[in-house]
């Protein structure tokens, strides 16, 4: 454990958050170590493709308002090597935990490593959408891997999105006691959607139905042929009463109890997010005040939804990474009421995944032809392909504005007069991030 310790305090002291490297030193040493790291901590495991990051903000944010201390890979470094780095830095001199809680987000492909180390109390499974296809393969890859980690730890609660077909069936497949937290109302236009990676029923392959839809494919499922159909969530929004750029009004049904309450991040996403914190929250005991205090006071995090103060001007970075997201953040940038500049950014390094074709099925064209939208820039190792299907979009070879350099690209945007937008994808976030935390002032997560 001392030698994880020091490696992370080095590599601070260089400039890097030594968020992985210290738990590869920590596992030569002891490849059991993250169990003794964890031992007697209650610990909520939050894993699914999209809201992993904002969701386990909301948990932490929630265990703070109730006066526990908490645990949190805040890096987002959701791999065995990170999350060990985490829970070994969070010890004592006698290698005991220094706090009682924890919530750790957790990559899909890692919850079969860490879940029978960490023994976790709850697990929450967010979604489950097409991503990373050269590292995961399709989606019901992905899903095999969650239920293989849930199956190592059958005394977890389960927290399931009941709205997500693919998710949803996970309580069919296992023992464990299951809760599910959904939206009960239709959400955004109706007509069938573009993206859905649950045409079919896992169990016997007939085309769902939807009475109604939320995003993507996520709304009131069923299936005509079998039966199966979307549970009743225990908790759940069952009316939307306002949404704006800033932040969203519902009534929220949890258990018993309908209350009014105030969620601080813009866009249906950040809807299910909340949601799913409640839920996490509620099954681990936390009190409902909290959690409606976290949710309403939560801010963007790492580049999701995450502000940036440039002079007079301001500049939004919303992370995407999948056909999905890239869908909602075209969405929530084509609510904006006034004009704006946009930048989109696409990396295609190993944390990114090598295949970027996923750009083609999302709806590109609602920005494009969006008459608020003013400047296009792209950006990052493929901005080309990224060029190529704006192009394709509708936008005009001369309204594209190729700009590779992260810390060029910012000094072009920031000169202008509009609001400004930019969606990266994972690596190209970190990228644009250092530099406009170089041009803000701000500090990097690691020494906040």
């Amino acid at each position: 454990m001392t030698a994880c310790k020091t490696a992370r305090r080095f590599l601070n002291r260089t400039g890097r958050g030594g968020t992985a490297l210290p738990g590869k030193i920590a596992m030569a040493l002891d490849p059991k170590v993250l169990r003794e790291a964890s031992r007697g901590m209650q610990v909520i495991l939050v894993t699914g493709t999209n809201g992993k990051t904002t969701t386990c903000r909301m948990l932490e944010k929630a265990l703070e308002e109730s006066g526990k201390d908490c645990l949190l890979n805040r890096s987002g470094a959701n791999l065995l090597s990170g999350i060990t780095a985490e829970f070994v830095c969070g010890t004592d001199r006698k290698g005991r935990p220094e706090k009682p809680y924890a919530v750790i987000e957790c990559d899909e492909g890692a919850l079969k490593q860490v879940v029978p180390l960490v023994h976790p109390g709850v697990i929450l499974v967010t979604n489950l959408f097409r991503d990373q296809l050269d590292r995961y393969g399709e989606v019901m890859n992905t899903r095999q891997q969650i239920l293989n980690g849930i199956r190592l730890s059958p005394e977890s609660l389960l927290c399931l999105n009941a709205d997500c077909p693919l998710t949803a069936t996970l309580a069919d497949e296992v023992k464990n006691p299951v809760v599910f937290y959904g939206i009960d109302v239709p959400a955004g236009d109706q007509t069938q959607r573009k993206i859905s990676d649950a045409k079919y029923c896992v169990h016997c392959g007939t085309v769902l139905s939807f009475a109604h839809y939320t995003y993507a494919h996520m709304g009131e499922w069923a299936c005509p042929s079998c039966g199966n159909k979307r549970p009743c969530p225990g908790t759940a929004v069952s009316a939307i009463l306002d949404m704006n750029p800033d932040f969203s009004l519902v009534e929220l049904r949890n258990g018993d109890r309908v209350r009014e309450i105030r969620i601080g991040l813009p866009a249906m996403y950040n809807l299910y997010n909340a949601l799913a914190a409640i839920c996490a929250g509620t099954a681990a005991g936390l009190p409902s005040e909290a959690l409606a205090e976290a949710s309403g006071s939560m801010s963007a995090c790492f580049g999701r939804m995450e502000g940036f103060r440039i002079g007079e001007k301001n500049l939004q970075m919303i992370l995407v990474k999948n056909p999905a997201g890239l869908d909602q953040a075209a969405e929530f940038v084509t609510g904006s009421r006034e004009e704006y500049d946009i930048a989109f950014c696409l990396n295609d390094k190993t944390a990114d995944g090598h295949d970027i074709s996923w750009i083609w099925d999302a709806d590109l064209e609602k920005v494009v032809k969006d008459p608020h939208r003013k400047a296009i820039y792209v950006s990052g190792s493929r901005a080309e392909d990224m060029q190529l299907r704006l192009k394709y979009a509708g936008a005009g070879e001369e309204e594209i504005i190729l700009e590779k350099k992260p810390d060029i690209l910012i000094l072009r945007m920031i000169t202008g007069t509009r609001r400004l937008f930019v969606l990266p994808n994972y690596t190209s976030m970190l990228e644009l991030r250092k530099e406009l935390l170089k041009t803000t002032g701000g500090v990097e997560f690691w020494k906040g």
